[in-house]
């Protein structure tokens, strides 16, 4: 199939790019500005705030159908088998995502659909759709094209969440279309629809999007055929768009009043320095700026609350004498083991730097709470800042040190800018969420603040005359558990301020070196090098990494395994290819393919624990000098803070998507991790991957090649076993730590 090319959007300025840190105050106090804190300011000719997935999907089912050029869909993750309306409508299409956006395509000739998803980590794996690149509901139409973007530097990730339609009517905010997100304002304890893709209920979840048109849509249509342009494997930006662009709709659904009318939109971005492109960090000159342009209050929603840039302006101004109140609405615990012990321990290290700097009683940290005395709270995902009645943030970056250095992000801003009906507009937003967390009324909300002028005043008022309810906002004082406080200082990597330099994070990585014989390492180095960095251009720039795809390597492996030591040469194949930068997750899938779910499991977990051993003694020969400057320029997020030996450490660095599988297996030997403990790290950080793909690229070929009952059955008996799997592991690491 040709590489698609979408019709070129109307041409817009050429983008800003600000890499330092937010000036002071811009002119005449405005927090709007092109040059600092976003890229363009555009009319929307009306825009509403969608409050939790169940509105937000429902709007996307109603308008797709209505489409007739262009859709694009851009996430941080995008899943083919999620039903958008979970209680089933009568529309006439089918329910999942995937089926649904064919028969689009089918009753719309000249519609052309692209979904672009971030190439994820393996630390995600057992979150997401598996081998979403491989999926037969991704390739089910010619003019639906599906694509992973892995185009950023090492441990970055692509994090926007956009959907265009027809250039005229966008959306974005904090809401993928995946698993686990569908709910509901009224957040009901056990309410039957809000179940993940296997069938079994999860949190309560709340979020929020932005639904706009006017330019402010054509703008992100433009941004997201960039993204897609960019994301070519080539990494070439392919050749320019040619034709015209769709004529202008009105696509706004009748049965929403809109929130704004005729109003500009600041549209702020975050993207790392990257394959020629200057960093961009106009998401955090614009916090930085909003937070400096409070007066009375400043609330705020967000799934993470670390960003030191942030907290240390949030710092100054709730220490002023008249200050803003500060209210922050965040999960009463981080999801996941991980999130729990990195991100959940900034956070709390962040308040308590705020409580110290809280002298006039001005902030306070909120969970949202169904019932908090049986431990049932609400997970918050939404990406809110709302500054008096003044200024509405809303958009994907979290509240942490990545979205306003290292992630790609999308953020949309309104300034009122002293007009009272956008005042009134901004108020009642942030009124109707309070509401929704409070278990009250908007018009409670706006009596509280009128009669006590600060936030977090209005917010004990009214919990007060709601007396003991189950549904509230509950304080939030989090801490770092005790098990943690050893390693509070160091897991800040995960949550990196600024992109580290790879020389001087693998010099923290590593120990001082022991001397050896300089010459004779020199010129295995030499040799070993040179031969490395070949065979890795070759792979990544000429017809060499093209030719050997998964189809080619699917059928070398089987004539392989058809000889007599056929199982043995495959995983001896694993060491040899490690060197040779051939992605181990590839050869993982092929394994699985070709010698079934079990064996290929067997066979492609020893194979890798053998390229794991061969790569650690390669790294303790070497040495520490040897390995910085075979793999210095590659190691570009590999953390300072790592070095710590240990079971735990290593598990982390296969989980972690920090560097190349062989770089780290010579840069765990050059630090004298211990053997066993880096080889069982290994083991179990690698395992539930390895599982994973073997099991479900051979069950899945099988399922569509032979569609009978039983393989669709072993295709969910696997999937149940996957999940189990993945609880266990959660347990024991969480037990571990």
């Amino acid at each position: 199939m040709n590489d698609p090319v979408p019709m070129q959007s109307e041409l817009l300025d050429p983008p800003s790019r600000d890499t330092a840190d937010a000036p002071p105050a811009v002119p005449n106090g405005e927090v709007l500005d092109t040059r600092s804190t976003c890229e363009w300011i555009l009319k929307a000719h009306r825009a509403s705030v969608l409050i939790d997935a169940a509105a937000y999907y429902a709007v996307l089912r109603k308008m797709i159908p209505r489409a007739r050029h262009s859709i694009f869909i851009l996430g941080w993750d995008i899943d083919s088998r999620i039903e958008l309306v979970p209680g089933g409508v009568d529309d006439g299409y089918p329910p999942k995502l995937s089926e649904f956006l064919c028969a689009v395509l089918d009753d719309n000739p000249q519609l052309r659909i692209y979904l672009l998803g971030w190439d994820f980590a393996m630390l995600y794996a057992f979150e997401r759709e598996w081998l979403p690149s491989y999926k037969p509901a991704w390739h089910a139409h010619r003019r639906l094209w599906f694509r992973l973007d892995g185009r950023h530097p090492l441990g970055a990730s692509h994090h926007q969440k956009i959907v265009v339609i027809d250039d005229s009517l966008a959306f974005t905010g904090g809401i993928d279309l995946t698993g686990s997100r569908w709910d509901t304002p009224e957040h009901r304890p056990d309410d039957p629809l809000r179940k993940n893709l296997g069938k079994t209920s999860y949190q309560p979840m709340h979020d929020a999007q932005l639904m706009f048109d006017g330019p402010a849509a054509a703008a992100l249509a433009h941004l997201a055929r960039e993204r897609w342009r960019r994301s070519r494997r080539s990494g070439k930006a392919g050749r320019p768009f040619n034709g015209k662009p769709p004529p202008r709709t009105d696509l706004w659904p009748s049965d929403i009043e809109p929130d704004f009318s005729d109003v500009d939109l600041g549209i702020s971005l975050t993207g790392p320095a990257y394959d020629g492109r200057p960093a961009i960090q106009q998401v955090k000159a614009l916090h930085l700026a909003a937070v400096a342009a409070a007066r009375r209050n400043i609330y705020i929603e967000n799934q993470y609350f670390t960003a030191n840039s942030v907290g240390s302006a949030l710092q100054k101004r709730i220490a002023e004498q008249d200050g803003p109140d500060l209210a922050v609405v965040c999960p009463y615990r981080q999801s996941g083991w991980l999130q729990e012990a990195t991100m959940g321990v900034l956070r709390a290290r962040l308040h308590k730097l705020l409580k110290a700097a809280d002298g006039n009683g001005r902030y306070a940290m909120y969970a949202p709470a169904l019932d908090a005395p049986k431990g049932r709270f609400i997970n918050v995902h939404s990406k809110i800042m709302i500054v008096d009645e003044r200024l509405l943030v809303i958009g994907s970056a979290n509240l942490n040190n990545r979205s306003m250095v290292l992630d790609s992000e999308c953020c949309m801003t309104i300034d009122a800018r002293g007009d009272p009906q956008r005042e009134a507009a901004i108020a009642r937003i942030r009124n109707r969420l309070l509401a929704e967390h409070l278990d009250s009324s908007e018009a409670a909300v706006e009596d509280a603040l009128a009669q006590h002028g600060r936030l977090n005043a209005a917010i004990a008022s009214i919990k007060t005359a709601k007396g003991e309810a189950a549904r509230t906002l509950e304080p939030l004082t989090p801490e770092v558990p005790p098990e943690l406080r050893d390693i509070a200082d160091r897991v800040h990597v995960l949550d990196p301020e600024a992109p580290i330099a790879a020389n001087e994070l693998l010099a923290q990585f590593l120990p001082e070196p022991t001397h050896r014989p300089v010459v004779a390492k020199l010129l295995v180095l030499g040799a070993l090098a040179l031969g490395v960095v070949a065979l890795s251009v070759a792979w990544r720039f000429t017809p060499f990494g093209h030719e050997l795809s998964f189809a080619k390597l699917t059928t070398e492996t089987q004539r392989l395994a058809a000889t007599h030591f056929g199982p043995l040469a495959v995983v001896a194949m694993y060491a040899l290819a490690a060197l040779l930068s051939v992605p181990v997750t590839l050869l993982i899938a092929v394994t699985g393919l070709v010698f079934g779910a079990i064996a290929g499991a067997a066979y492609a977990l020893a194979g890798t624990l053998i390229a794991a051993a061969a790569g650690w003694a390669a790294g303790a020969w070497l040495g520490r000098d040897a390995v910085r400057e075979l793999a210095g320029a590659r190691l570009n997020q590999l953390s300072e803070r790592l070095r710590s030996k240990g079971l735990v450490a290593v598990i982390l660095l296969r989980l972690v998507p920090v560097a190349p599988f062989s770089i780290v297996n010579l840069a765990a030997g050059a630090s004298h991790i211990r053997f066993w403990d880096f080889m069982a790290g290994t083991a179990i950080g690698m395992a539930p991957g390895v599982v994973l793909a073997t099991s479900f690229a051979r069950q899945l070929v099988s399922a569509v090649r032979h569609p009978t009952p039983l393989s669709l059955l072993l295709v969910a008996a696997i999937g149940v076993a996957l999940v189990s799997m993945s609880l266990v592991l959660r347990r024991m690491l969480m037990r571990r730590q």
